[in-house]
């Protein structure tokens, strides 16, 4: 995914994505981060990236948040990474994050 579009000074821990089977699901979370202040939050189409699934879609959620410092394995950073994992589990998704060295969590 491109960030060319997104506020400069990313670093590991800015982008998140949630990977969920249904659109519904995927627009109220990010409606909830709207209104929590995350300013740079959008639902995309994803195609699925297995030979199995050449037809299926899935629905990312993109978070940009640029307001928490580079800060990898901090509190705030963990938690969120905690809080995207968990919501992701429960819908049948997963978390990825772009930039982390880490496998995608699922």
């Amino acid at each position: 995914m491109s960030t060319t579009d997104q506020p400069g000074d990313l670093h590991p821990g800015s982008e998140h994505l949630i990977i969920l089977p249904d659109r519904d699901v995927a627009e109220e979370l990010a409606e909830e981060l709207r209104d929590e202040g995350f300013e740079h939050v959008r639902v995309v189409r994803e195609a699925a990236k297995t030979e199995e699934d050449d037809e299926d879609h899935e629905w990312a959620v993109y978070v940009l948040d640029t307001r928490l410092p580079d800060a990898e394995g901090g509190g705030a950073y963990e938690g969120l990474r905690e809080r995207f994992t968990e919501f992701a589990r429960q819908n049948d998704g997963w978390y990825d994050e772009p930039g982390d060295p880490r496998p995608p969590v699922g």
